[in-house]
This record gives structure tokens, sequence and C-alpha cells, in this order.
């Protein structure tokens, strides 16, 4: 270990809600970790109702890398991503995996590398989507893959500078200088999901903040996990649901207000739902499997028609006060 490094900390964490079954191999494989720095392991509790504190107590007294725990009353991924920001303020990096996940053997290696060599702000790597326990189902072509937080984008290293190859909190480090500087820079409560519910984005939410405050991005393949995906995920009901709730949620806290309107919903919205309708309605015809991605289309500017209308629905109340 480099002079430089010995006084250095990384907390490596995960939140947790319902998932003791998965916890023992989960922090087995969190300590089998190779770090130049000293690390801990830090699980954040989110209110779980099964046996998730009595196995996190058993686990913090084996020995290897210090695991320590702390519930988050607040229910949702939102209130518990920032508990661990604030439980790890005192480290240098912070890495960010899901519950449902393993870290392969270079993940915090790599990460450490990105930080404190490559001088990243944020480092992100690999997710593979583990189907080794499920069947594929025909339809799920690779390119709707990252809707299950898959991430591939090679296996060479490279900055990330735009928002066609965003890196997602199940597989993330970040400097924490940047909330230690920063005490405002937190997941957004807009994009919050509580417990097993559909949605979510407080890390496209977190990506697009630091993109747009020029944060030095780094992507490096040699940061990996295997994603574990349940199986009411691979549903094409969960495909729609996850478009039609983005859409909503872009409506409510991104789309501007337009002068023109009805009922608070831009003419082109409507038109353009039509459009996409009627192409998925092509697609259909002529047999084409791709027809699923052509319907989130569809629902995702349905969800946008519906924020729209609730957006106008709640100034309209206010107005009336």
């Amino acid at each position: 270990m480099s002079p430089e490094k010995t006084n250095k900390k990384l907390t490596f964490a995960f939140c947790t809600y319902n998932r003791a079954e998965r916890l023992e191999n989960l922090v087995t494989a969190m300590r089998s970790q190779t770090c130049p720095v000293p690390y801990e392991i830090l699980a954040i509790n989110n209110n779980s109702s099964d046996d998730t504190s009595k196995i996190l107590t058993k686990l913090s007294q084996l020995p290897g890398a210090p695991l320590r725990w702390v519930t988050e009353p607040i229910q949702g991924i939102v209130a518990a991503r920032n508990r661990a920001i604030n439980e790890a303020l005192n480290s240098d990096v912070l890495v960010f995996i899901d519950d449902d996940e393993t870290p392969q053997s270079n993940l915090l290696e790599a990460a450490a590398q990105a930080i404190f060599d490559e001088g990243a702000q944020c480092a992100g790597g690999k997710v593979y989507v583990d189907f080794s326990q499920y069947c594929r189902p025909t339809w799920l072509e690779d390119e709707l893959l990252g809707f299950l937080a898959a991430v591939d984008y090679g296996n060479t290293a490279f900055w990330i500078e735009d928002p066609s190859t965003p890196i997602w909190t199940a597989n993330i480090a970040y400097d924490m200088r940047l909330f230690r500087d920063n005490p405002t820079l937190r997941f957004d409560k807009r994009y919050d999901r509580k417990g097993k519910a559909i949605g979510g984005g407080e890390d496209v939410a977190m990506f697009k903040s630091l993109l747009s405050q020029k944060a030095r991005i780094r992507y490096r393949p040699d940061m990996a996990v295997i994603h574990a995906v349940e199986p009411w995920r691979l549903n094409r009901c969960y495909f729609l649901k996850l478009h039609f709730l983005a859409g909503k949620k872009s409506a409510l806290h991104q789309l501007p207000t337009y002068e023109r309107n009805y009922l608070g919903i831009p003419p082109f919205l409507i038109s353009q739902s039509f459009k996409q309708f009627f192409k998925w309605l092509k697609l259909i015809a002529s047999s084409k499997r791709s027809n699923i991605r052509q319907l989130m289309n569809v629902t995702y500017l349905l969800g946008q028609i519906y924020g729209c209308l609730l957006r106008w629905k709640e100034k309209t109340e206010l107005n009336e006060l």
C-alpha cells in the first residue's frame, strides 16, 4: 500500500429491504474483496420485517472486513441511500451495490484505482443480469436488459461525458468530497421507490446532476457485479408499468408548462401518442418481436399525459383555494 493511501478509508454499502435470505452470501462476497485501502461494509436496513436485523447482527460479529448496520426508519430507497451517504461522510470513497447483487472479485480494487489514481469523482462498471435461476423470456432481447440495470459498454475504460452511457447505483463509486463539499447533493426524493414497488429513478437523477456539474465520471469495465433479477420482473407488464411511471415522473418534474395545452396536456404529446400507438399496431401486424419495445414507448407517453393532467389538476386546486 502506498504511503498516501495508508490513511484512506472506503465504505462498501448496500441498502436492503426484506431480503434476509441473501445477506449471508452477499456479505461473504463483499468480505472476499481485495482493496488497496482499509474498507468497512455498511448495511442500511430500510425497515425490513423479516430476519434482516437478526442476520446482520450475526454477520457483524464474524471476522473479516468490519460490518456495521443501521436502520433507516423512513421507508424508501432515497432515504436509505441518503442515510448511507451521511453515514459514510468520514470515508474517502463510498461504493454502492444493491442487495440482489454479487460483487465480482476486482470491484473494490478497480473502484479505488478510478478514484485515487485516475482522479474520478464517480465511477461505475459492468452489471451482468443473472438468468441462471430463471428462464430468460424469448421476448427479452438484449436491448431491453438496461431496464433490468444491465450495464456493459465494452472492455475499455473511458470518461463518461454525456447521458448515452449511464451508470447505476447497482455498481457505483463516489469520491465523498462530492457530498462533503455540497450538503445539498443528495438523491432526489421526487424519484423515490418504497419497498418492492416499481419505479424509482433516483440514480438516474443523480447521474444527470453530476453530469450537469461537469463531474469526472469514469467507466471501469473491471468493476463488475452480477444482478439476480427476481422472476416478477421478467414480465412484460413490469416493463410497461416501469415506463408509464417514468413518463409520469418526467411530466411532473421535468416537462415545462406549455402555453398551449388541454387540461395541462400539450397537443404534441397527444399526437405523439397516437403516432407511436399506430407504429406499434404495424409491428404487431408484421409479427415483429420488437413490438414490446415500441409498446414501452407508448406507455411512456401515456404516463407523461397522465403526469401533465395531475400537474394541471393540482395547480387548479391550488388556485381555487
